[in-house]
């Protein structure tokens, strides 16, 4: 067989983490939130507001790939902006764990002045167009394609994770950014091929269980009725404490905060949870530990599809939530993650039809969705020809979907 091109997509060192600064949380810093979420990324620390030197050590400690610097509309007033240039700057020198990468997507007027601030300190900054240009309108493409660059160049190349530089020049996508990326091309379809409509992807792993929307935006909530933060309409969410092998506790103790598991469901699965936990290379080698692994990831797409469609509280547990999808309208639904695809049989997609038609979390989730699961993990690999040959890329999608069909695809 002859190669001509290899393209890789990676998430060496866990994936890439992200901080984000704005200038106060229920609008410049929660559309920051949302444009790195939808970038892949895993938020491990938001500063917003008057600042002290306290809140930086605390962003320190989160210990960030990556800073998201987003700061009131374009045009507007840029004294909070450039203040927390200043403070971030300073703290740079400070705590060198803050020297990390800067993508910058804030007020243009003021970002010329910010980059100057930033680069003084010595770190390298990312200038992209604003992340919220005006109030309602979310914009974070570039944002989202900086953050790309930022986790391939200074997290992959910069730690020496690779096995080595061909490694590193041959991979072009995070692996979360490939999965997504897929997802969006299998929604729109391209030129004369169709794509799918709105859609959502459930990704269940050892450390995380992401969910993946790409929805059709609503008019109305462009307009009048829109958030002052934006809406985001392709995005992803990362729950870091439910994963089927290191965070398998962090599965249980959310399914009972969810009543999902009562008092003899918890005790039941505390101890295999626990023992997944201190073996993250487990493997079941009966039906009995095979059925527990897929409860798990049942009751993991659960909470993690709750999550994603009321969205997120940026103000602490007492907070409203923000950024909420309406999930009704989604016409198919794909599973992923190891436990679904070696899901003896049909018990894969059984278990993600169950988690989609989960109503008593009062959510508004998908209503009549086709449910597949992606046995060959092919979202990925389209992903990364999304971009230079979608239509062999869409074709490959096309071409699963259809080997997969079942009683619940339409």
């Amino acid at each position: 067989m002859v190669v001509e091109e290899l393209r890789v997509c990676s998430s060496a060192g866990g994936g890439l983490t992200c901080a984000v600064v704005g200038n106060e949380p229920l609008v410049t810093a929660t559309a920051a939130h949302r444009a790195a979420l939808s970038a892949g990324a895993r938020i491990v620390g938001v500063a917003a507001g008057v600042l002290s030197d306290a809140d930086f050590e605390v962003l320190a400690g989160s210990v960030p790939d990556t800073v998201l610097f987003a700061g009131g509309t374009d045009g507007g007033d840029a004294s909070v902006l450039l203040e927390h240039a200043r403070q971030y700057a300073s703290a740079v020198g400070r705590d060198g764990r803050l020297r990390v990468p800067v993508v910058l997507a804030a007020n243009a007027r003021a970002a010329g002045e910010v980059e100057a601030i930033l680069r003084g300190a010595g770190l390298p900054v990312q200038v992209v167009g604003n992340v919220l240009p005006r109030i309602g309108m979310l914009r974070p493409q570039e944002a989202r394609g900086a953050l790309r660059e930022a986790f391939l160049r200074h997290v992959i190349a910069g730690k020496h994770l690779s096995a080595g530089e061909e490694f590193t020049r041959l991979v072009r996508a995070a692996t979360p950014d490939a999965v997504l990326s897929g997802v969006e091309l299998l929604a729109d379809g391209f030129e004369d091929v169709p794509g799918r409509g709105d859609l959502l992807l459930v990704d269940v792993g050892g450390a995380t269980t992401d969910v993946y929307s790409v929805l059709t935006p609503d008019a109305e909530l462009e307009g009048p009725r829109a958030e002052v933060a934006g809406s985001q309409w392709r995005s992803r969410t990362v729950e870091g404490d439910l994963g089927v092998r290191w965070n398998a506790p962090g599965i249980v103790e959310a399914a009972a905060a969810e009543r999902l598991l009562d008092t003899e469901g918890v005790s039941r699965l505390e101890g295999p949870a626990a023992a997944r936990a201190a073996v993250p290379g487990f493997l079941p080698d009966d039906e009995a530990g095979a059925r527990v692994d897929v409860e798990l990831a049942g009751l993991a797409m659960k909470v993690a599809l709750r999550r994603h469609a009321r969205g997120e509280r940026l103000d602490g547990l007492d907070g409203p939530f923000r950024g909420g999808k309406d999930l009704r309208g989604v016409g198919l639904v794909i599973g992923s993650g190891g436990v679904l695809r070696h899901a003896a049989g049909n018990a894969g997609r059984d278990v993600l039809a169950e988690a989609v038609a989960d109503r008593s979390g009062g959510w508004p989730l998908p209503e009549g969705a086709g449910v597949v699961v992606d046995v060959r993990y092919v979202l990925a690999a389209a992903g990364l020809l999304a971009q230079s040959h979608p239509v062999a890329a869409l074709g490959l999608l096309w071409r699963e979907l259809q080997a997969r069909r079942g009683p619940f695809f339409g």
